[in-house]
C-alpha cells in the first residue's frame, strides 16, 4: 500500500536535505583533494609568487597532493639543497613558480571534510579570560582593549585566534582570548606584555602610540582611503592607501628636528616620487610593524598633520584591495591606541590538546548513538511498535543534522558547551517524542487527532519554559556558555517547528 506523505513530513525531509548540503557543501567537501594553506610567511618567495592563506594546493611539480603526508613527502625529497631549484606549486586557481633552496615558508593542513567549524576545545590550544588589574572596565574600554590585542596578536603572526569582549551577570567586563596551537605559557607571555609602540627615524624616536603624542587618527572617507590599485611586474596587484594622523605640538617639533638633517631619495622603496632618505619605522614591543615613506615636503617642517601611506598586495585586484584595507585598519588601530592602556591579569587559563578533543568527539558520538539505540529498544519493549521505535531514532538524528546544518551555515564554532547543548536537545527531544507515542495509546474517548493536539500543547509549554530559562545563560560565566545556549535553542526551536509536527503525522499514520 502506498503511503502519502503529509506536507509536514515533506518540510522535515527538505530541511534535513538542506542541512546536509550546509554541512558537506555542494559538491561534497569530503570528495575534494588537496591540502589547505593556513598561513604564508610575509615577504617570502611563496608570498611574492601569490600563495595566500585559504588556497588549496593540488600538486607540487606535477605530483598530486591529497594529504599533508603527500606534501611532506614531496618536499622532504627535494629540500634542503645547496643550490636553488625550480618548484611549481599548483593551486585550484593559480600556479606559483618558486626558485628556492629550502621548503616554502607556508603552513598547510588537510582539507576539512565538512563546513562545520570547531572551537578551541576540539582543535586544541589555549584560552585565557582576562581583566584589567585593579580597574573595572566599561564596555567601550573592553572593546578598545580587544582591538589592540587583536592587532598585537596579528603582529606576532599567530593564526587561528579569537579575541572577544565578554561580560558576566554582575556586569563585569572581560576579554576572552583563544589561540589554537598555543601552550598556556605562550599565551600568558603574550598577554602579560603590555606593549609599547614607537615610531622611529633611524635610531631616533619621533613619537609613541597613544594620546600623549597622537591627538587623533582619521578613519573617515574624507581623509582615509584606498588611493589606487596597479599591476606589479610579477603579474600580481598592489593597492596603495593613505590616511591622516594629527600629532601633538611636542611630537611635531621632534619630527621637524629629526627630518631637517635628512637627505632626499627619489626612488625610496622602489616607489616613484621624492621622499626622505630614511623611512618612518613603526615598532610594537620591539618588532618592526611597517616602514612608511616620508614625503620631501615634511623635511624640517613643524606640522601636526602627517599623511601615512602604505600598500597591500594580492594575486587579484579584490585580494589586494582587501589586504590594503586590513593593513590600513591595523595601522590606524596601532597609532590610535598604542600600548595596552591597562595592566592585565589572567582570571582563568585553560589548555586543551587536539588529541583530547578528537577522542572526546569519538566518545561522545559513540555514547550518543548507544543512548539513542537503548531508548529505541525500550520504546519497542514498552509499546511493541518497531515502526514507532525507528521513527523516534530517525527524528532524533534529523534534529542533530539540523543543528549542525544551522551551525555550519552561520559559521558557529562548536565547542564543548555546544556539544553539551546538542546532547541536551536529544534528551528533551526524546522526552517530547515519548509524550506523543504515549498519548497515541491513551483513552479512546478522544480521537487520535485530539490526542495529538493535547500532546503538542504539552510539548509547546515545555518549549517556552526551556527557552526562557536558557536566555540568562547567554551571559552567565562571562559568555563561556553561549555555545550551549545556541545549540539548545536551535535544537528545541527546530523541534517545535519542524520535527515534532512531522513525528506526530508519522505516528498518526502508524496508528491508522
Amino acid at each position: 500500500m502506498k503511503i502519502k506523505l503529509t506536507w509536514k513530513i515533506w518540510i522535515l525531509i527538505i530541511v534535513v536535505a538542506l542541512s546536509l548540503i550546509s554541512i558537506f557543501g555542494l559538491p561534497p567537501k569530503f570528495l575534494e583533494k588537496g591540502v589547505l594553506i593556513t598561513s604564508v610567511e610575509q615577504n617570502s618567495s611563496a608570498f611574492n609568487e601569490g600563495l595566500r592563506k585559504g588556497q588549496i594546493i593540488d600538486s607540487v611539480d606535477g605530483q598530486k597532493v591529497n594529504s599533508v603526508d603527500d606534501y611532506s613527502r614531496i618536499i622532504s625529497e627535494k629540500f634542503p639543497t645547496e643550490e636553488k631549484i625550480k618548484l611549481i606549486i599548483t593551486t585550484k586557481d593559480s600556479q606559483a613558480v618558486l626558485f628556492v633552496n629550502q621548503s616554502p615558508e607556508i603552513t598547510i593542513v588537510n582539507l576539512p571534510k565538512t563546513n562545520i567549524k570547531t572551537g578551541l576545545d576540539l582543535t586544541g590550544g589555549s584560552r585565557a579570560l582576562i581583566k584589567a588589574k585593579g580597574v573595572d572596565l566599561t564596555a567601550s574600554e573592553v572593546n578598545d582593549l580587544v582591538d589592540i590585542t587583536r592587532n598585537r596578536i596579528n603582529v606576532y603572526g599567530i593564526s587561528d585566534v579569537k579575541v572577544l569582549p565578554v561580560s558576566d551577570l554582575d556586569g563585569n567586563h572581560f576579554m576572552l582570548v583563544e589561540v589554537a596551537g598555543a601552550t598556556p605559557k605562550d599565551l600568558k607571555d603574550l598577554i602579560s606584555q603590555q606593549g609599547k609602540f614607537e615610531a622611529k627615524i633611524g635610531n631616533e624616536t619621533v613619537f609613541i602610540g597613544g594620546k600623549r603624542d597622537i591627538e587623533s587618527v582619521c578613519s573617515s572617507p574624507s581623509c582615509s582611503r584606498i588611493k589606487s590599485c596597479d599591476l606589479s611586474s610579477d603579474g600580481s596587484t598592489f593597492c596603495s592607501f593613505e590616511f591622516v594622523i594629527y600629532l601633538s605640538e611636542e611630537a611635531a617639533q621632534r619630527h621637524a628636528d629629526i627630518t631637517s638633517v635628512l637627505g632626499i631619495n627619489a626612488t625610496a622603496g622602489g616607489i616613484s616620487g621624492r621622499y626622505l632618505e630614511k623611512p618612518l619605522d613603526l615598532y610594537l614591543d620591539g618588532a618592526l610593524v611597517d616602514s612608511l615613506l616620508i614625503s620631501e615636503g615634511l623635511k624640517g617642517s613643524v606640522t601636526t598633520q602627517i599623511q601615512i601611506s602604505g600598500s597591500g598586495s594580492g594575486p587579484t585586484r579584490e585580494d589586494a584591495y582587501l589586504d590594503a584595507q586590513d593593513s590600513m585598519k591595523q595601522l590606524q588601530t596601532i597609532l590610535k591606541t598604542g600600548s595596552l592602556p591597562f595592566e592585565l591579569e589572567i582570571v582563568k587559563l585553560d589548555t586543551v590538546s587536539p588529541t583530547l578533543g578528537n577522542n572526546f568527539i569519538k566518545i561522545i558520538l559513540l555514547a550518543t548513538l548507544a543512548a539513542m539505540a537503548a531508548v529505541a529498544i525500550i520504546i519497542f519493549l514498552r509499546y511493541r511498535k518497531l515502526k514507532s521505535s525507528l521513527a523516534l531514532l530517525l527524528i532524533s538524528l534529523s534534529e542533530i543534522i539540523i543543528i549542525l546544518g544551522v551551525a555550519a551555515l552561520l559559521e558557529w564554532n562548536l565547542d564543548l558547551p555546544s556539544i553539551a547543548g546538542i546532547l541536551a536537545t536529544i534528551g528533551t527531544g526524546i522526552d517530547d517524542l515519548i509524550i506523543v507515542i504515549d498519548e497515541s495509546k491513551q483513552s479512546k474517548n478522544l480521537s487520535l487527532k485530539q490526542r495529538m493536539k493535547l500532546a503538542f500543547v504539552t510539548i509547546l509549554g515545555a518549549y517556552f519554559t526551556s527557552a526562557i530559562s536558557l536566555l540568562p545563560l547567554w551571559w552567565a560565566g562571562a559568555g563561556l556558555l553561549k555555545g550551549f545556549v545556541f545549540t539548545t535553542l536551535i535544537g528545541i526551536t527546530a523541534g517545535i517547528l519542524i520535527t515534532r509536527p512531522a513525528f506526530i503525522d508519522i505516528i498518526k499514520k502508524i496508528e491508522e
